[in-house]
């Protein structure tokens, strides 16, 4: 199974969203106008994945799943620079509040963690970092995908590139914005024509993950402005080359993919709090502190001190239960090694 996950490090202003592009019939999407905040965008990718999250999501646009079905495939494509796409109007869209960065590397590990054995791809690529985690026959099929952004330029000299098969219109092979969005757009194209000559990917028992980060987009609003033609050219064919890739993705895994857009159009930074917490102390997180302090807080406390808890509490009940009855209890009449005793007694 490959699991997709375009993404990006998300911040948000009015007007940013998620669309949903494609689902399968057992991953529902209610219809509304629901807001979902930004650092919420990894647990909603994890629970359309069927894996768990440490804390409950409670955003009604997902409806509860198949406990029995999964996707084989989850693409989250995140567009920095537009707070919106002209994308179908039968697809499910949701505002987005208060975004902040975020990763999808909690899902990554989960991933290999479930699915070590098996031949997980993990893809993550973005303007500043590109990682690449993959296993097995993936290895072999995407080593020639170009990562860096001198690869990816590289990329669009060649033949089959995108460069040829686009309405450039107003945007320029000579202008460094331009082909930063082209390079993008080269990629989805890239990707996607692989998993369509290797379409034994899509039949793996482990999901992939492909995350990728776009932003193109808003180095072109920077350099010519949101309202010039290069602007609105460029949203035209990034909205048309992300309604083809999830078509393909879809159609690659069988109907059975989640395709998702996320669209911000510009970062902000996470609000913070300024206060002490104990979790700052590097005494804490280091075992051979000399001033002997408890080990850093786990999420899984709850979890072991409950077990250990109740545990204890049931020992100690039937201990004393097994200990009333032994004392209350008739050597005559409740226990048959006296009760033997009595009859071979009576019988010399």
């Amino acid at each position: 199974m490959l699991c997709f996950c375009l993404v990006t490090l998300l911040p948000c202003v009015l007007g940013d969203q998620l669309t949903v592009l494609r689902s399968p019939q057992y991953v529902t999407f209610r219809e509304g106008q629901w807001p979902l905040a930004g650092e919420k965008v990894p647990d909603l990718v994890a629970l359309t994945m069927g894996f768990s999250v440490q804390e409950d999501l409670d955003w009604p646009g997902l409806a509860a799943g198949s406990l029995f079905q999964r996707p084989r495939a989850t693409a989250l494509i995140a567009v920095r620079g537009v707070g919106s796409l002209d994308l179908p109007s039968n697809t499910s869209s949701y505002p987005l509040e208060n975004p902040v960065p975020f990763t999808l590397d909690s899902v990554a590990n989960t991933i290999h963690t479930l699915f070590a054995e098996s031949t997980p791809v993990v893809l993550q690529l973005a303007p500043s970092e590109e990682r690449l985690y993959m296993m097995g026959m993936a290895n072999t099929v995407f080593e020639d995908l170009p990562v860096t952004l001198q690869q990816i330029r590289a990329r669009l000299s060649q033949e089959g590139s995108v460069l040829h098969s686009l309405p450039l219109h107003s945007l320029s092979r000579n202008s460094e914005a331009d082909l930063l969005f082209l390079s993008e757009v080269q990629v989805l194209h890239d990707i996607s024509a692989l998993l369509q000559r290797h379409k034994h990917l899509a039949k793996d028992q482990a999901p992939d993950l492909f995350s990728l980060e776009l932003a193109g987009l808003e180095e072109i609003a920077r350099r010519y402005g949101n309202d010039s033609p290069q602007f609105q050219d460029a949203t035209k064919i990034l909205a048309s080359v992300l309604q083809k890739f999830a078509d393909d993705v879809y159609g690659v895994y069988g109907n059975n993919a989640v395709v998702e857009v996320v669209t911000v159009k510009t970062f902000e930074a996470p609000l913070t709090r300024k206060s002490r917490s104990i979790l700052e102390s590097k005494q804490i997180s280091n075992p051979g502190s000399p001033y002997n302090l408890a080990y850093k807080y786990n999420f899984e406390y709850a979890v072991i001190f409950n077990i250990v808890l109740w545990l204890m509490i049931m020992l100690a009940l039937a201990v004393i239960v097994i200990a009333y009855n032994l004392w209350n209890m008739d050597p005559g009449y409740d226990s048959i090694i006296y009760r033997m005793t009595n009859q071979k007694i009576r019988m010399d």
